[in-house]
């Protein structure tokens, strides 16, 4: 006879690993880095038609030291490269990075020596979403593929290796 069979019936088991991840999904705290017209769409997707507040998320921070996920929306530049880097650097651990647009996925149809060809190369990237400029939709399927990942603890081994 198990454990579970003993228990009166309203008690629920689980780890304190997997309650941490449960909470974590459904807090996260974004830190915008808007830099071009994904920008819009990263805003239309807080709006009241798309609503990311049923997620949690309804307040962007402004300040760093109080998020947690960093919505990179846009193209990044050679001179922007180091604030994102710092921005990232000053955010706590754990920390997750959505990319946004095929501008910040891979430089988009920007080629050419002033633009980063992809924002994985200043920090590490977790979900890529797609699109030029990806829809309000778009975004919240990547933010609930996050969640998927946080619920499933995947973000551990980032940590270990940094």
């Amino acid at each position: 006879m198990g454990i579970e069979e003993k228990l009166p019936s309203g008690f629920m088991l689980s780890t304190v690993e997997g309650l941490a991840g449960y909470m974590r999904k459904n807090s996260l705290w974004p830190a915008t880095f808007g830099l071009a017209c994904c920008a819009i769409e990263m805003m239309a997707a807080g709006a009241p038609r798309f609503d990311l507040a049923r997620f949690g998320m309804e307040v962007f921070r402004a300040s760093p030291r109080q998020a947690d996920l960093m919505i990179v929306a846009g193209r990044l530049s050679q001179k922007m490269a180091p604030v994102l880097r710092q921005i990232y650097d000053q955010m706590p651990d754990p920390k997750w990075v959505i990319s946004m647009g095929a501008c910040a996925s891979c430089g988009g149809v920007f080629n050419n020596y002033a633009l980063i060809q992809g924002v994985d190369q200043i920090v590490p990237v977790d979900i890529y979403v797609p699109g030029c400029p990806p829809r309000p939709e778009m975004l919240i399927d990547g933010i609930l593929r996050l969640h998927d990942k946080i619920l499933a603890g995947q973000y551990r081994e980032r940590l270990a290796r940094a």
